[in-house]
């Protein structure tokens, strides 16, 4: 594995890797919070089967005539709980990225991070693992292989250990065992990967799943899977009972195999079986509508994100652009590095985001004068538009370099660091917030569009989408006529 990781949206979208085509998004219609909420409240829920109340079993298992560990004779000696757990914390690179930034001056050595650990443990003469919590570790350790039902794998155990430390953290912070930092690395930086072909989101309060984009030609798309659809289940598992990048490895798998996916819809459950396969994902998709205005879709940033969107752009030059429109509805984010870039190809020389740790220390990301973008623009956001996205428009509203149209963003305004180990694992947790260049922080907020209009479909009941019946499109139109 590479020392070096970019972060995909973070913690926002199942696949983050899964794209839309162009224009497909928008069969999904805004709606107002109240509606969205009422959409959400009326989706079945997980019950629980076979729960009980918990029992409080003493550590010293004088209770329920459970024997104490030490007296019981073992099975076998085991072989360093505790040990193993402080072997699989040992950090190899640090890589600091905001959704994918990873500057060489940011990069922080095991070592600095060891050093910067024994400084603070110094000053507040705090130690998390201790002996009393080793000693507890152990004892709960020797009552799970002891009593509970099933044999119990000492790896797992330590996985959980590990992935316990993030548990009150929010929820963009996750531990991940190997195999699944394999895939999400892999996957972030080829682009590619063995799926169904739709864009996951989740709602961090709720944990409800929710298909935003459907890749046209996709398996998703033909089994009958829609943007809007609500997953309930994958594989009988529960879709709402764990992080959404975690939902994504049971999504995926190997070629030519199925996924069974319970989703729901309008009032009604309806469950599929999805053919999974190797998909290569296009993030940018582009055509010259009316008055030679251009018209560029980017589904989300990744790292091919960057060429893709300067081919696009040429291009439409190539054929008389006049105008453009960048249209980042239902773009979930992704890598900062590739928004940066695309930016720099927009805007003059200035100030595009910078962010703060929780000392105050600040980074700024800046634009060049080598390049930049000399029509009028207009870029079109929705609720759905997060992360780098928010980046990207306010970056444009902040610095007065087009119109903001759609409706108020996502408002994800913090920043994610992804760590790898030396074990193959790694995680990723909160560590900064970011600010536009105005000195707005949007997390929780969104961004408030210069023109706020919701999406409307414009044609009848047996016209299929089209930009002339696209009321934000039309909207874009008229303001760049103006």
């Amino acid at each position: 594995m590479a020392d070096e990781f970019r972060e995909i949206n973070d913690g926002k979208t199942e696949s983050a890797q899964e794209s839309r085509n162009s224009f497909s998004a928008q069969s999904v219609k805004d709606k107002t919070a109240a509606e969205k909420e009422s959409e959400l409240s009326a989706a079945p829920q997980a019950e629980a089967v076979g729960e009980e109340e918990p029992e409080t079993v003493d550590v010293q298992g004088k209770e329920y005539g459970l024997k104490e560990p030490g007296t019981r004779k073992k099975k076998k000696k085991r072989g360093g709980f505790v040990p193993g757990f402080l072997c699989g914390v040992v950090v190899a690179i640090l890589a600091f990225v905001i959704f994918g930034r990873d500057d060489t001056a940011n990069s922080v050595s095991s070592s600095e991070i060891a050093s910067s650990a024994e400084e603070e443990e110094s000053e507040e003469e705090t130690v998390l693992l201790d002996d009393d919590t080793a000693e507890k570790i152990e004892i709960l350790a020797e009552y799970l292989e002891t009593y509970y039902y099933e044999d119990i794998d000492e790896e797992d155990l330590r996985e959980g250990l590990y992935a316990g430390l993030f548990t009150y953290l929010d929820s963009y912070s996750v531990y991940y065992t190997a195999e699944e930092f394999e895939e999400l690395y892999s996957t972030s930086l080829e682009g590619s990967y063995c799926g169904i072909g739709a864009t996951l989101q989740q709602d961090t309060e709720t944990m409800l799943v929710t298909i935003i984009n459907i890749y046209e030609g996709s398996p998703a798309e033909e089994a009958g899977l829609q943007a809007g659809d609500i997953i309930y289940e994958v594989d009988e598992y529960d879709a709402t009972s764990m992080d959404v990048n975690e939902l994504v490895t049971y999504i995926r798998g190997e070629e030519n195999t199925t996924v069974h996916i319970v989703i729901y819809r309008d009032g009604e459950t309806l469950e599929f079986d999805v053919e999974r396969r190797n998909l290569t994902i296009p993030t940018v998709a582009y055509e010259m509508l009316e008055g030679n205005t251009g018209y560029i879709e980017v589904s989300e940033f990744t790292d091919s994100t960057t060429e893709q969107f300067a081919e696009a752009l040429e291009e439409l030059q190539n054929e008389g652009m006049e105008s453009l429109i960048i249209d980042l509805r239902a773009n979930p984010g992704g890598v900062l590095d590739a928004c940066c870039d695309m930016l720099d190809m927009i805007l003059d020389e200035g100030l595009i985001v910078y962010t703060e740790d929780k000392d105050g220390e600040r980074t700024e990301y800046y634009s060049t004068s080598e390049e930049y973008l000399e029509v009028p623009l207009v870029v079109l956001v929705d609720s759905n538009s997060a992360s780098a996205s928010e980046i990207f428009a306010g970056a444009i509203q902040d610095r007065d370099a087009g119109t903001i149209v759609g409706t108020v963003t996502y408002g994800k305004g913090i920043v994610q660091s992804v760590l790898s180990l030396s074990d193959g694992s790694g995680f990723k947790m909160t560590t900064h917030r970011y600010y536009t260049p105005g000195g707005t922080c949007i997390d929780g907020i969104g961004i408030t569009p210069d023109v706020e209009i919701a999406y409307e479909f414009l044609g009848g009941d047996d016209d299929s989408y089209s930009y002339e019946f696209d009321n934000q499109i039309q909207k874009a139109l008229e303001i760049l006529q103006q």
